[in-house]
């Protein structure tokens, strides 16, 4: 009768089988916390449930009991907050239609420590500054790159030259300890850098890249590890390599280092039925002398094999007190997704390069066999150029980057006979890889791995155009390539989680994959990265150091609305306001600062009984990406309507938010702001209603955004069609608005024009990449021109905002907590189309396929919903769950 959901907000334990982060039930769909719980469920039989029943347990203990309650619900927040370092359960039952209960079911979670409980220390491995010769490949990369930089620095006078700091091996620490015979054994661990451990010659846990990305020198998040089955009763040792990660390797498009610290560390704390036996100290040994020479996230890894097996150079190590707030992750493991095998090809150029045939986010494993001593490297890049040779210069900016550019290298050391390397300190962006080695491949073994945040695909969408098909698949896999614990733009040269991105990306990618704690546990970054003043750091958390520019960009808008824009949209998907609440500071400050920008417009701007609710004071993005608009244009556009725009639209929203909190005053206040905006962007950016503009996205925003009257809507929509047309189909519309522009289009009457957008295949269009090659979604519409030369990045999930219009348009699927619209718009063009959403609340079918002129449309509406149909041929009708043929 129901399936259970309970996906945790995991701080927290994992399963027996030694996997991280409580993913004990397979159902990502309900957030749990130390604090609280929000628990949610599916209804897998029956046709409407009446009364549900909870109960809350850790061990013989009852934390919680509902009684049964009346209602047909599927979430709920719990009264009674969970203590830390709980084992618990949940379990639930319903009554469907005819009063009757159904049988019991039951799902697991697990808390993690609080930050009194943590009794160890923070363990700094590296107790000297090491001699490194730099003739690795990597800091034989970065060295005269560098240097070069920094002598240039000093000639133009504009600074003094900084030496060289040489990339670092990982450390390897160990520490020997007894252990008494239990039922259960936890290991509590986080790291300034990354970590991996072993206990007893044994991996723990299957999360890569722990403990994830996080401001690390403002907070950090621990994993719980159920490691009962490794560790021994008796004598037992850990160990545990270290590595640059986030906290100081290079970062972002700069190539900043050392953004959170300069010295990794480790903090960990394992535990026996409850009581600490061996936690982080002094006592402890370390090592720089293991396999892993040189580790960055970004520039790659350096491995030489010569050096496993028995790790020697033990020495002591430094400590220092724990004193940065220590959470749990409260999100989903990082961890290798899919596999592909790399096939071997000869570039014109005479190179050696694999192709995977995906373009991709994670690293490569090698298995070859090889003399000691020999070195095969390999070069990342996403692209083949205009001649079919190998290139990495698509993605990098050498002038910028500190080191020259971004290397994504991997280089192996052999030893005698067969080697097998895996990188543990790295992720890369890439489909190809150059192969430089004299070693003999006959035989040799390339695998690239995925690595994402474990995120099961939610949406499917089919039809009977294969390019189509294939633009959704590249949308999917360039979220799988962007989302590794936070979603960044790119995985290559920025790797950075913009907040624009995502605002405009948001119910696209709850769509398509269930992202729910990937995106919470951004907005808890973007909350500790945000100014006093209100302004949003538009990267959260930072890749580089703050430059001149960087404040004042952060009050973008548009960018800084991703603060509300972001929470809503998982708020209206899931129905759950605990994100709400967990948000709504920060939303208040931030559209407190841009009415604040508004209030700043002086009389020779704008005047008016409005004035003060126009924003045209300050610097902003703009529409961005534009084609034809260069992003200096962009941001100096005198039109500047982007910022009263979002007052508008952003204030709607955020009324809405403070009524679902109960906070009427509030609402009150922000309806009423928002009204006025409207009437300032009527005043300011319109002549009585009607927009005078050459760029579709002024069109499109302003119907989008409800700034308009019905019939001054329409006539946007009338002009905004003809220039559709009288540009060949082609957009021009850029990042902000292109997510809406089929919509628009459809909603208004013009569904032909929307569908010939859609299948536009010359440039700029979605569909010219894909008939480019593509595998991923590209940044800008011409990642390849037409000569076949690559530029910016090739995966990139912002464009891909359009598989929403798929979803909600196309197959019209429309999910609002527990409301379900659906209102198809078929068209001939595609012949059929069918999407599958396996929303919160159960999956969702829609579809429709021609037969000459007449239609039929397929739906399955899920237990415990009805749905509201509309067809384009005036029928409305209430379906019941089950499929229906009409």
């Amino acid at each position: 009768m129901i399936q259970n959901r309970n996906q945790t907000e995991r701080g927290d334990a994992d399963d027996a089988s030694n996997k991280p982060e409580n993913e004990i039930d397979p159902d990502p769909a309900s957030r749990y916390r130390c604090r609280d719980a929000v628990l949610s469920w599916q209804c897998a039989e029956g046709v409407r449930r009446t009364a549900y029943e909870i109960e809350v347990t850790a061990g013989a203990e009852t934390l919680w009991a509902s009684g049964k309650i009346l209602s047909s619900m599927m979430h709920i927040e719990t009264p009674t907050p969970v203590p830390p370092k709980t084992q618990g359960r949940w379990r639930i039952r319903l009554w469907n239609e005819n009063d009757q209960p159904g049988a019991w079911s039951t799902a697991s979670f697990e808390t993690g420590l609080a930050q009194a409980d943590w009794q160890g220390v923070w363990v700094c491995p590296e107790t000297e500054e090491p001699d490194i010769g730099c003739a690795d490949a990597i800091n034989a990369f970065a060295k005269p790159n560098w240097e070069q930089k920094q002598a240039a620095l000093e000639a133009s006078g504009k600074g003094q030259a900084q030496p060289y700091q040489p990339h670092r091996p990982a450390s390897y620490l160990r520490k020997t300890f007894t252990a008494p015979a239990g039922q259960c054994k936890r290991l509590y661990i986080t790291a300034k850098g990354l970590y991996a451990a072993w206990l007893n010659g044994k991996r723990v846990g299957d999360m890569v890249l722990a403990p994830g990305s996080f401001t690390a020198d403002k907070h950090l998040g621990a994993q719980t590890y159920d490691v009962t089955a490794l560790v021994r009763d008796g004598e037992n040792e850990l160990l545990i390599a270290l590595g640059d990660g986030w906290y100081r390797s290079t970062s972002g498009v700069d190539g900043d280092r050392d953004l959170f610290g300069k010295e990794v560390a480790v903090l960990f704390q394992l535990e026996v039925d409850g009581k600490a036996v061996c936690v982080s100290d002094d006592d402890m040994e370390a090592t720089q002398c293991g396999p892993i020479r040189q580790n960055d996230l970004q520039q790659g890894e350096v491995y030489d094999a010569r050096l496993e097996g028995e790790l020697s150079g033990w020495h002591g190590v430094k400590t220092e007190p724990n004193s940065l707030p220590i959470t749990g992750m409260n999100t989903v493991p990082i961890r290798e997704q899919e596999a592909f095998v790399g096939r071997l090809l000869r570039t014109p150029g005479g190179e050696t390069v694999l192709d995977f045939g995906q373009n991709m986010a994670g690293y490569v494993e090698m298995k070859l066999t090889a003399h000691a001593g020999q070195k095969i490297k390999l070069l990342c890049g996403e692209a083949l150029d205009e001649n079919g040779n190998f290139t990495q210069e698509n993605f990098q900016d050498r002038n910028r980057h500190k080191e020259g550019g971004t290397a994504q290298l991997l280089e192996l050391v052999c030893k005698e006979g067969e080697n097998h390397y895996k990188p543990s300190f790295t992720i890369m962006g890439f489909r190809y890889a150059k192969v430089e080695t004299n070693i003999d491949l006959t035989g040799a073994e390339f695998t690239a791995h995925a690595v994402y945040s474990e995120m099961p695909v939610t949406g499917s969408f089919a039809c009977g155009n294969a390019h189509v098909n294939q633009l959704v698949q590249n949308s999917v896999w360039s979220q799988k390539g962007n989302f590794c614990d936070i979603p960044t733009d790119c995985p290559t040269r920025e790797r950075a989680g913009w907040t624009g991105d995502m605002g405009v990306f948001i119910e696209t990618g709850l769509t398509l994959m269930d992202c729910y704690p990937v995106v919470e546990k951004w907005l808890a970054e973007c909350r500790l990265n945000q100014y006093p003043d209100g302004r949003m750091a538009n990267i959260a958390p930072p890749t580089s150091r703050p430059g001149y520019m960087t404040p004042m960009l952060c009050m973008s808008a548009g960018w800084g609305d991703a603060a509300i824009l972001v929470p809503y949209a998982l708020y209206k998907r899931t129905g759950d306001r605990k994100i709400l609440a967990d948000n709504y500071e920060m939303m208040q400050k931030w559209y407190g600062f841009l009415l604040g920008r508004a209030q700043q417009t002086t009389e020779e701007q704008q005047t008016g009984a409005y004035a003060k609710y126009t924003v045209l004071n300050g610097l902003d993005y703009g529409e961005w990406c534009e084609p034809g608009i260069t992003p200096m244009q962009a941001m100096m556009n005198l039109r500047k309507s982007v910022g009263t725009a979002y007052l508008a639209y952003s204030g709607r929203l955020l009324a809405e938010i403070a009524q679902a909190l109960g906070k009427a005053e509030d609402a009150v206040q922000y309806r009423d702001t928002a009204e006025k905006a409207v009437k300032a962007y009527r005043a300011a950016f319109t002549d009585n209603g009607k927009i005078t503009s050459d760029r579709q996205c002024e069109y499109v925003r302003a119907i989008a955004f409800a700034l308009l009257g019905q019939e001054e809507s329409q006539a946007a929509a009338d002009t905004l069609n003809r220039m559709v047309v009288e540009n060949g189909y082609h957009l021009n519309t850029g990042f902000l608005s292109t997510p809406f522009l089929c919509e628009v289009l459809a909603k208004y009457g013009y569904a032909d024009t929307a569908y010939k957008l859609l299948l536009q295949d010359t440039a700029p269009s979605w569909l010219y990449e894909v008939k480019q090659g593509a595998t991923t979604v590209w940044e800008t519409w011409t990642g390849f021109d037409a000569n076949g030369h690559p530029s910016e990045s090739l995966n990139h999930y912002s464009y891909g905002a359009i598989c929403g219009w798929l979803f909600g348009g196309v197959c019209g699927i429309h999910l609002v907590g527990e409301t379900l619209t659906i209102a198809p718009t078929p068209n001939p063009a595609l012949g059929w189309a069918k999407a599958v959403y396996d929303s919160p609340v159960g999956r969702i079918e829609s579809g429709w396929q021609y037969a000459g002129d007449a239609v039929t449309y397929t739906i399955t509406v899920p237990c415990n919903l009805t749905a509201e149909i509309t067809l384009p041929d005036g029928r409305s009708l209430i379906l019941q769950p089950g499929t229906h043929i009409l």
